[in-house]
C-alpha cells in the first residue's frame, strides 16, 4: 500500500516554514534549521523507525538560503519527492533532493527578491503611508494586516502547488520561462521604486547667497535648481543610493548610516534646514 500524506502533516509541515524559516539563523546555515523543521512532520508520518527517519533527515542538512515566501514551493516539492522515496522511487535519493534544492535556490531568490521586495513590499508601504497622512495609524494597520494575510497565503498556495507539482516545476523554474519571468518581474521591481521614489522622498536645500548690505540673496540655489531641474537633488539621492547598493554592494544599514551623515554635515553647514524650531 502507497504511503500518503495526510493534509495534517502538510499543513504542519508549511506551519514550520511559515513561522521558522529563519530558525536559528547564521552565516553558515542560513535556513537549514528552519528547512529541517519544516521536514520533520513529513519524516515521522512516512517512516515508523528511528534510523530510517534519520537517514532522511540528513538529506535536509545541507546548506539551504532562498526567498523565504516564494521559496515556499521548494519545501512543498522536496516534501512529495519525500513522498515518492518512501514509496521506493528508484530515481528519488539524496542527490537528487539536494541537486534540485541547490538548482533552485538561486532562481527563486532573484523572483522572491524581484516580486516581494522590490515590488510588493514598496506597493503596500505606498499605500499605507497614504493612508498614515496626518499621524493616521491605519496606514500602520493596513500593512500589518493586508501582509500578513498575504505572506501567509500566498506562501501556503506555493508551498502546496509545489507538493502537487514536484519536479515537474523545476523546467518551469530554471528553464526559459523562469528566466522571462524573473527579467519581467525585475523590471517591474524597478517601476514600482522609481514611482514611490518620486512620491514619497523630496530632498531640497535650503543654502542661499546674499550680498553684503542686500535685503533679499542673489542666489536661492533650490529655485535655480526648480528652474532648471526640478527634483534634482532627489534624483541624485536616489540614484546614489542604488549606485552604493547595485554597483558598490554597501548593506543597507551602511547607505543609511551615510545617509544620516550627510544630513547631519548639510545641516551644520546650512546646506539642509531640518525645520527646527528652538
Amino acid at each position: 500500500m502507497d504511503k500518503k500524506l495526510s493534509k495534517k502533516t502538510l499543513t504542519k509541515s508549511f506551519h514550520n516554514w511559515y513561522y521558522g524559516n529563519l530558525t536559528c539563523f547564521s552565516q553558515e546555515h542560513m535556513q537549514t534549521f528552519g528547512y529541517l523543521c519544516s521536514m520533520l512532520p513529513i519524516v515521522e508520518e512516512l517512516y515508523q523507525d528511528k534510523e530510517s527517519q534519520s537517514k532522511s533527515m540528513k538529506t535536509y542538512t545541507a546548506f539551504f538560503n532562498t526567498e523565504p515566501q516564494v521559496g515556499s514551493v521548494i519545501v512543498g516539492m522536496t516534501a512529495g519527492l519525500e513522498e515518492a522515496r518512501a514509496n521506493g522511487a528508484q530515481d528519488v535519493d539524496d542527490e537528487t533532493i539536494n541537486g534540485l534544492r541547490a538548482g533552485l535556490m538561486g532562481p527563486l531568490a532573484g523572483i522572491g527578491d524581484s516580486l516581494v521586495v522590490g515590488t510588493i513590499i514598496p506597493i503596500l508601504l505606498g499605500v499605507a503611508m497614504g493612508m498614515s497622512t496626518g499621524g493616521s495609524p491605519l496606514g500602520a494597520i493596513f500593512y500589518i494586516v493586508v501582509w500578513n494575510l498575504f505572506a501567509y497565503f500566498g506562501m501556503k498556495f506555493l508551498y502546496f502547488k509545489g507538493y502537487e507539482l514536484g519536479g515537474k516545476a523545476v523546467d518551469f523554474l530554471v528553464g526559459s520561462q523562469g528566466e522571462a519571468l524573473r527579467e519581467s518581474i525585475t523590471m517591474l521591481g524597478g517601476i514600482v521604486i522609481g514611482a514611490v521614489a518620486a512620491t514619497w522622498v523630496n530632498v531640497t536645500t535650503s543654502f542661499t547667497l546674499i550680498a553684503e548690505g542686500a535685503k533679499e540673496p542673489y542666489l536661492e540655489l533650490q529655485k535655480t535648481l526648480n528652474s532648471v531641474y526640478p527634483g534634482f537633488l532627489t534624483a541624485a539621492f536616489v540614484m546614489l543610493c542604488w549606485y552604493l547598493l547595485a554597483k558598490k554592494k554597501m548593506s543597507p544599514i551602511k547607505v543609511m548610516l551615510l545617509l544620516v551623515v550627510i544630513a547631519f554635515v548639510g545641516v551644520l553647514l546650512g546646506f539642509f534646514n531640518p525645520g527646527l524650531k528652538y
